[in-house]
């Protein structure tokens, strides 16, 4: 609910509309159920922070219910204007089951969830390490926190010990060690053996802490002695709980020292990397700080706010995931979830094998309470999905709701059956559509979300005799959409491209300031500034939703990260285009005609058999295509189709047949109906992609072709029938077209007019080849600007340019075609151009100076220019042999 539209939002629902309209015209009962998420963390720190720039306030000046109100009206407003961008960009749930992950429904199913893992011993309370983000106040899962390499320091610091001798200790964080219960060697480093069972003084404080021996210490890291603060660190956790060591707290919630007994009065409430310095004075001005070195590490930071995770020992609800984990595995083993690609499989199981429980609480106050009333008499912790109105133990009647809220993840984890009616399971929905088919997402919640729907779909849904349900069959995972030099889009770098600003198109000063208004850092406002100027000079143009969502289906390959490429969306703009003409050629010679659709009779042309005979490839590929999620190999087929065949060459064969006066009426009537039968087709396996154009085209197709109906949506996607393949036509157009493609080669090469009309002769033994000319002389001298096609007759050689289809020699007689002489002297200009070129070049990838110091891209492309030249330079000296030879 915090987000607005972004390109990786546009490639996963245009993915997902692809999916579910195709399944629709298949005649399947097909559902897909839009929502939102509330995004505890996120959304609380957004309008926490909104109030405190508009009000000043806080949000415990407000008070929980009175805060919770501003959420609310702030998520509503965020909702409509998400809805409103999806829509935008055209895709197709049931928006009647629209869902929230805090609406009254999905409420009542988290809290039976959580009751049920409760009962069963799935969830339980206890005092753990976490990690806890100091901005937002609140823990956050191992998995919404990331890593990056940080510089700082290593801290060696001295603890006294009885007898005068000092063990040195290496530390990253000398602030935690008023909160240090022991020093901990390896049992068998010899240097320390004498010392276990010993007590040293803690410095700064004069507190007595014991020697003790774990295998956990690593004794080639820093001196072999190692703090242990079991209230500030996992592991010491582990190693205190392992040694009965009482965990000391010295940090509060928000990151700043305790006012307590462990820490020095002078450190009481100061911040953490406050305190770190002063620490560090105060360890200095004692003669216990023994060095202090550089030191890179990773640091751990919170996805939410990126503030500094600290580790800090907190009462907490956790679920216990072993058990939910090894269901999960099971089920991969089984083959009864597949994930596309094959790889995220690998990554998903290492996952679940290496699980840790889950802390599903979140200390903030926007989310689903936790449904716990601690009984203020006897403390008996109460657990119930209503309020209950007395304690189960001892009947007293003042109970405390627990205050903290669930995970976000906990909701969003019973989506593919809470929003269905769950835990209602006769619900209708629920009967109808669960399981799923197919999840389509990002890699980057595989284990936020993919993970966690599998585990409480397993735990809950059971088929009949008993075993775990899977909550979907297929988890089909998109890539990563980067810019065009591959690098990840993100505000800081100011690459990110909204994807309604493609459909509409932006001026350059908007885009400026949508790129840097909110900036407060000027040079990197000036930064972006620059680079946007340099990428989008006069802003980025209007493309519309059908080629945004073409552009996205043609570059979704399989397994791969997009980097982003202007030039082949506005090429897909102009697909879209080159469809409407095509529409309206079609139109412009069916409209108001015979075209055949009634039972009328037809007589098919070469051509007409060959297009139909065409689509059923088409049809074929792209349903193959679909079947397998290769989107991109799908949308290639229909460009293929489209572009190449029904637009460049069947509109221009269906001409003779449509301009002949002498052709039949039947001849005519056939080519009509082909005509619209096949653009009608076209656009019902089009629409999934390009719904927008496909749709507003077919309402005036669709009574051409005889078909009715509301909308292209509703209509049955084209089913390939292989009968339709004409094997003879095919070979007998391709053959045509070889023909054409030869005629117009030769005109290019010699320079002659493409208006001209010339004479063709051909030439071999293919008898094929000889019925093909002799049936289709009309198609030819159409489309190849022709006066005359015939078959040279043994023996003749008119001197030629010639061009081979096949195993036929095409040729054109060069008598009275061209000036041979003007013709010569401009290729020798050309050659001598050329010539310059190549030697500039050349002398230019010669020089050390200029390759050594250009940038690599800027000599590629260099020798590509040279490349290109001396290509030019052979077929120029070819074509001048040839005419000097006349």
């Amino acid at each position: 609910v915090t987000g607005t539209l972004h390109m990786g939002h546009a490639l996963d629902c245009t993915l997902q509309d692809i999916l579910v309209r195709w399944n629709r015209m298949l005649g399947k009962q097909s559902l897909w159920v839009p929502g939102t998420d509330h995004a505890g963390i996120a959304t609380q720190t957004v309008v926490e922070r909104n109030l405190k720039q508009t009000t000043g306030q806080t949000r415990h000046d407000l008070g929980r219910d009175a805060f919770l109100e501003q959420v609310w009206d702030w998520a509503h407003s965020r909702q409509a204007d998400i809805a409103s961008q999806l829509t935008r960009l055209g895709i197709s749930p049931d928006w009647s089951r629209q869902r929230f992950t805090l609406d009254e429904g999905l409420n009542k199913a988290v809290k039976t969830a959580f009751v049920r893992l409760y009962n069963r011993g799935l969830i339980v309370q206890g005092e753990r390490i976490v990690n806890w983000d100091p901005q937002s106040t609140s823990a956050v899962s191992d998995i919404e926190t990331y890593y990056v390499e940080e510089k700082s320091h290593l801290w060696e610091i001295a603890y006294t010990l009885p007898d005068g001798n000092r063990l040195v200790v290496a530390t990253t964080r000398p602030e935690t060690l008023y909160g240090d219960v022991a020093v901990a060697v390896h049992p068998d480093d010899d240097r320390y053996k004498g010392y276990i069972g010993q007590h040293v003084t803690l410095p700064i404080t004069g507190r007595q802490i014991p020697v003790i021996a774990d295998d956990y210490v690593d004794p080639a890291f820093g001196t072999g002695c190692l703090k242990i603060t079991p209230a500030h660190d996992p592991n010491d956790f582990e190693v205190g709980q392992r040694h009965q060591l009482t965990p000391i707290l010295i940090m509060d919630d928000k990151g700043h020292l305790l006012a307590n007994e462990f820490v020095p009065p002078s450190l009481h409430c100061v911040e953490r990397f406050e305190a770190r310095q002063q620490t560090e004075a105060l360890l200095e001005a004692a003669g216990l700080l023994v060095s202090k070195q550089e030191h890179t590490h990773r640091v751990a930071r919170s996805q939410r706010t990126d503030a500094v995770i600290e580790p800090l020992l907190s009462k907490q609800w956790f679920v216990k995931t072993k058990p939910l984990a090894d269901m999960c595995l099971k089920a991969l083993d089984n083959g009864e979830i597949k994930f596309i690609p094959e790889r995220w499989e690998k990554e998903y199981r290492r996952w679940l094998e290496n699980i840790q429980d889950w802390c599903i609480s979140r200390q903030l106050w926007w989310g689903h309470r936790i449904p716990a009333w601690t009984c203020e008499a006897c403390e008996h912790m109460n657990i119930s999905e209503n309020a209950p109105a007395s304690c189960a133990s001892c009947g007293h009647t003042v109970l405390t709701q627990d205050p903290d809220v669930l995970d976000t993840w906990f909701s969003s984890g019973l989506w593919p059956f809470s929003t269905m009616g769950w835990p209602d399971e006769t619900a209708p929905d629920f009967q109808r559509y669960f399981p799923t088919d197919v999840l389509v997402t990002g890699f980057d919640i595989i284990f936020f979300w993919v993970a966690r729907m599998i585990m409480m779909t397993m735990h809950f849904m059971k088929n009949d005799d008993g075993s775990p349900q899977v909550p979907f069959k297929t988890v089909y995972v998109t890539g990563l959409i980067r810019d065009e030099q591959g690098d990840k889009m993100s505000k800081s770098k100011g690459n990110v491209i909204d994807p309604l600003d493609m459909i509409d198109g932006i001026g350059l000063n908007d885009l400026l300031e949508k790129r840097t208004g909110n900036l407060m850092q000027p040079k990197l406002a000036q930064k972006i500034s620059k680079r946007t100027q340099k990428e989008f000079p006069e802003g980025i143009a209007a493309h519309g939703t059908d080629a945004l969502r073409f552009t996205l289906a043609a570059m979704a390959t399989t397994g791969r990260d997009i980097n982003w490429d202007m030039n082949r969306l506005e090429g897909y703009r102009n697909f879209c285009n080159k469809l409407w003409n095509a529409a309206r050629y079609v139109l412009m010679n069916t409209e108001d005609q015979d075209c055949g659709v009634n039972g009328e009779p037809v007589e098919l042309s070469l051509a007409d058999r060959w297009i139909i005979s065409e689509l059923q490839q088409c049809e074929q590929d792209v349903v193959r295509h679909l079947d397998q999620y290769r989107f991109d190999l799908a949308a290639y087929a229909l460009y293929e189709f489209i572009w190449n065949e029904y637009c460049d060459w069947y509109l221009e064969l269906s001409k003779p047949s449509l301009n002949d006066e002498k052709a039949s009426d039947e001849a005519k009537r056939g080519t009509r109906r082909t005509l619209v039968r096949v653009l009608e087709a076209v656009l019902r396996l089009a629409h999934p992609i390009m719904p927008f154009i496909t749709e507003e085209i077919w309402q005036r197709i669709a009574p051409l072709a005889g078909k009715q109906g509301d909308s292209i949506m509703l209509q049955p996607f084209p089913v390939p029938d292989a009968i339709r393949r004409d094997i003879i036509a095919s070979a007998d157009i391709e053959w045509v077209k070889g023909v054409i493609v030869a005629v117009r080669n030769i005109r290019g090469e010699m320079n002659i007019s493409p208006a001209r009309k010339i004479t063709v002769l051909l030439r071999g033994q293919n008898q094929d080849d000889q019925r093909r000319m002799t049936e289709n002389r009309q198609f030819l001298g159409s489309l190849a600007k022709l006066d005359c096609i015939d078959w040279l007759t043994e023996g003749e050689a008119p001197m030629s340019a010639t061009q081979l289809v096949g195993d036929t020699e095409v040729l054109v007689p060069m008598a009275g075609l061209i000036d041979k002489q003007a013709e010569l002297t401009r290729l020798d200009k050309e050659l001598d151009r050329l010539n310059k070129e190549i030697t500039r070049l050349q002398g230019k990838l010669n020089n050390e100076k200029f390759t050594a110091k250009a940038p690599a891209e800027v000599v590629e492309k260099e020798q590509e220019k040279l490349r290109d030249a001396e290509g030019g330079l052979r077929r120029l000296g070819d074509q001048r042999k040839s005419i000097e030879a006349m």
